[in-house]
């Protein structure tokens, strides 16, 4: 790992920062600790990239109050682009772009 903070993803909702950090703490100093409310993942630093990857190798895919785990260097956050009223750009892997089929496919197959 390059950095020192860390993705982790899959969390219930009800996994609170200080848990995060608990677990964490046990692959070396862990500098902050945060995760986003409702939305099952949250962010841990360390205070070396030695100790995240160790971190890392030890806790990604296990098992933390019944989900697996997703643990994985954070990538930084994407720049925002000022925004003309368009209202069509900036999507990203999660969101749900326009196009692709819905409930009859392409075609439509044979309805008229």
């Amino acid at each position: 790992m390059t950095g020192a903070k860390m993705y982790v993803g899959n969390l219930t909702y009800a996994v609170t920062s200080d848990e995060l950090k608990e677990l964490f703490s046990a692959y070396g100093t862990v500098k902050e600790a945060t995760v986003i409310e409702r939305k099952g993942f949250g962010f841990v630093e360390m205070s070396t990239p030695e100790e995240a990857e160790k971190a890392k190798t030890a806790l990604d895919g296990k098992d933390y109050q019944g989900r697996n785990m997703k643990v994985d260097e954070a990538r930084p956050p994407k720049e925002r682009g000022s925004s003309s009223g368009s209202g069509g750009g900036g999507h990203d892997r999660n969101s749900w772009g326009g196009g692709g089929a819905k409930k009859g496919g392409f075609g439509g197959g044979n309805r008229y």
